[in-house]
């Protein structure tokens, strides 16, 4: 029988560049989803993504909503079963349905996921337009995984424990219930941030508003006020004693119908169960997770079949519909299915930092030099943002100056300021047309008045250009990977506070030390850090100056482009280097940082193959619940109200927030106790710290990059009212 390839027009551009791709299935075929609109999804509409990774691998999704048919979610299956054999069968496959998506969808969409009502059949259109005719409520859920779900306009719909977004086109209003906590806040802006940067490019107005306190375009928005309805619990989530069971089938096609047969009842498994020429399905249905692992030389129609094999498995056992669906190539396997075995061993895996290891497809896929910031670098900002290019356009920067914006000397471009905001215009070709992005980056420290003008130079350039620029918003520590890139092999330097301007430049400390990481997209960052011996880390190399000495020192799971990074930033500081290497180090450089203290020596962020993660604790819904934190974790993803717990595979923190009650504070130890006995990999008896916001040592603060002391000395949330007051 020969086998005919089917290939959409679609596919050509498909896992091409690294990043984020979404279509949506429209009378039965796929059109594309611009950028600015990713993270929006009609309830009654049927999508599919694809997510490319530098090494490259690919991730598909294919999303149902809640009121989608099922021709549509049944286009969707067809398309994302071409596309994974259009991409060689090696994409790890997802089957998403509203409200139960998987961490690594999430992931995607940092600022939320938002719902909204409608779909192809009733007309509603992707579309980013400068059309400022829009009126709609969004209600926001959700303390990591974020969800904005469109709302009937009217009063009954608010209830005083949640924030609520009143999207009037020009204006909008972020809207908080009476007992909503300042974390929700917090998430419920960058929902809000995200609508005006995003689908209105900058030129919408954000107001913060407080229940109780309702200016009066909401009012004739929405009709005189009624009475607000009280708080409303969450639903409740899965008992988690019986979460991490699961039971191992082989699946096999020998009488023409799908058969499955027990191969092991109950985890924890040993990868040798898995056979090469088999493929088999995963059941862990008590906790909504199916997995479907094809064996490298199993059959095609079974390799084919594997997500139609995992529905009807589905039907069989009676599991909800919403169950999570997971299809898995050899070598491309998740976090979540690899932790059910207690001996798993990825091919490639590296015993030092020099080798290479291997995303997804093993034959086909280039070595990636191994680094360890590839763990800190925000793959999820990397996706929505995107690497559009590799950073060789043309580059223009103005500083904000007294309210105007001010030509940056080119020659000291790639230099940042804490005290400062800056404008970066970024120029390249597409496909025949010249294609902009507005970069506006914020420093820490730099004033109201700054950033307000900041914010305000942005709309104006997007306006000379006919408002086609992309516009991203940047808080310093939190640059892009794009961005990195656009200073060419020089790292993008970032001083800690201070401003670059002529007259008013503050004087450099006398003692300054640089933390030079590269990221995933091998873009190198140097970052200003306080000069203490606690802020060196094993896996990066740090540039040291004091007024008689510069030290470049080399960590042992530093890479050799870190290295060349060091050499620049050296240079730019003055004066002939010498190179320490870690644990060689002469008493002149202890002295200079104060005295020795510890420091990040953990090697397992050398040798890395399972990630760390990270959950939040929280009892805000009544009863203490567990969730994992989505995509990349950054410092802001640990919420000052809550108890977080980090696992780094060979040990467990609890870190406390400031702000977390007494029962989450109790209630914590235990939590990671049963975390790690229920551990479906066996793992037993791990070390747990509990350790305290403010008081973090560097063996924690190492897991996230360019870990920031003073972070929480300002409320985030204030940052945001004051930059929008403006």
């Amino acid at each position: 029988m020969q086998v005919i390839m089917v290939s959409h027009k679609e596919f050509e551009g498909a896992g091409k560049q690294p990043g984020l791709q979404v279509w949506r299935i429209e009378n039965m075929d796929l059109k594309p989803v611009p950028k600015g609109l990713h993270g929006n999804f009609y309830t009654g509409d049927a999508y599919l993504l694809l997510f490319t990774t530098q090494a490259p691998s690919h991730y598909i999704h294919m999303w149902i909503g809640d009121e989608c048919t099922q021709d549509e979610s049944g286009a969707a299956a067809i398309f994302a079963t071409q596309l994974d054999d259009f991409l060689g069968g090696g994409p790890v496959q997802f089957r998403e349905t509203q409200n139960n998506e998987s961490l690594t969808f999430v992931g995607y969409f940092k600022s939320g996921i938002k719902y909204q009502k409608g779909g192809v059949a009733s007309g509603f259109q992707h579309v980013v337009t400068n059309d400022m005719n829009v009126k709609r409520l969004l209600h926001i859920k959700g303390r990591r995984a974020i969800r904005a779900t469109e709302v009937a306009m009217s009063w009954a719909s608010f209830n005083q424990g949640d924030c609520f977004i009143v999207d009037l086109g020009k204006d909008i209003y972020q809207w908080c219930g009476s007992e909503c906590n300042r974390f929700e806040r917090l998430k419920a802006s960058q929902v809000a941030i995200d609508i005006r940067d995003n689908e209105r490019n900058g030129r919408a107005k954000l107001q913060m508003v407080e229940e109780g306190a309702e200016p009066p375009a909401l009012t004739e928005a929405l009709g005189p006020k009624t009475s607000i309805a009280p708080a409303t619990p969450d639903d409740d989530k899965v008992d988690t004693s019986n979460r991490k069971k699961g039971a191992l089938y082989m699946i096999s096609d020998a009488s023409g119908s799908m058969k499955s047969s027990v191969v092991a009842q109950s985890s924890p498994f040993k990868q040798a169960m898995l056979s090469p020429e088999e493929c088999y399905i995963l059941d862990n249905g008590v906790d909504r997770n199916i997995f479907v692992w094809k064996g490298p030389k199993a059959n095609m129609t079974e390799r084919k079949a594997a997500m139609a094999a995992a529905q009807q498995f589905i039907k069989e056992k009676g599991y909800s519909d919403k169950t999570q669906i997971q299809v898995l190539p050899a070598g491309g396997e998740t976090t979540l299915f690899k932790q059910f075995f207690s001996d798993w061993k990825d091919k490639d895996q590296t015993t030092g930092p020099s080798k290479a290891y291997t995303i997804g497809r093993i034959a086909k896929v280039e070595q990636v030099p191994f680094d360890a910031s590839t763990l800190h670098s925000n793959k999820a900002m990397a996706a929505q943002h995107g690497m559009v290019d590799d950073g060789k356009g043309k580059v223009q920067i103005w500083r904000v100056e007294n309210g105007e914006k001010v030509p940056v000397d080119p020659s000291s471009y790639g230099q940042f300021y804490g005290g400062d905001c800056y404008l970066i215009l970024y120029s390249y070709r597409l496909g025949g047309r010249e294609q902009h992005i507005i970069y506006t980056w914020q420093g820490l420290k730099c004033t109201q008045d700054e950033l307000a003008a900041s914010a305000f130079l942005t709309v104006k350039l997007d306006d000379s250009m006919g408002g086609a620029p992309v516009q991203v918003r940047v808080t310093q520590g939190q640059e892009p990977p794009h961005l990195m890139s656009l200073f060419q092999g020089k790292p993008m330097m970032i001083h800690s506070g201070g401003t670059s301007r002529k007259g008013g430049q503050t004087k450099a400390g006398a003692t300054r030390l640089f933390h030079i990481r590269q990221s995933s997209s091998r873009a190198t960052r140097a970052v200003e850090v306080e000069p203490s011996a606690s802020n060196l880390n094993t896996n990066d190399v740090f540039v040291l100056k004091s007024p008689d000495a510069l030290f470049v020192w080399r960590g042992v799971g530093a890479s050799d482009e870190e290295l060349e990074a060091a050499k620049h930033v050296a240079g730019f500081l003055g004066g002939s280097a010498n190179n320490v290497a870690e644990g060689k180090e002469p008493a002149g450089f202890w002295s200079v940082l104060g005295g020795k203290k510890d420091y990040q020596t953990s090697k397992s962020l050398q040798n890395m193959v399972k990630p760390p993660r990270l959950f939040g604790c929280s009892n805000k819904t009544g009863r203490l619940i567990v969730e994992e934190v989505p995509g990349d974790f950054t410092q802001s993803d640990l919420a000052t109200d809550d108890v977080m717990l980090l696992d780094t595979w060979d040990q467990i923190f609890i870190w406390v927030g400031n702000e977390a009650n007494a029962e989450e504070r109790t209630g914590a130890p235990k939590i990671a106790k049963e975390y790690v006995d229920s551990d479906p990999s066996g793992r037993r008896g791990l070390p747990i710290s509990t350790i305290k916001q403010g008081a973090e040592p560097p063996t924690f603060t190492g897991w996230f990059q360019a870990w920031d002391a003073n972070m929480w000395d300002t409320d985030p949330l204030d940052r945001i009212r004051r930059s929008t007051a403006a």
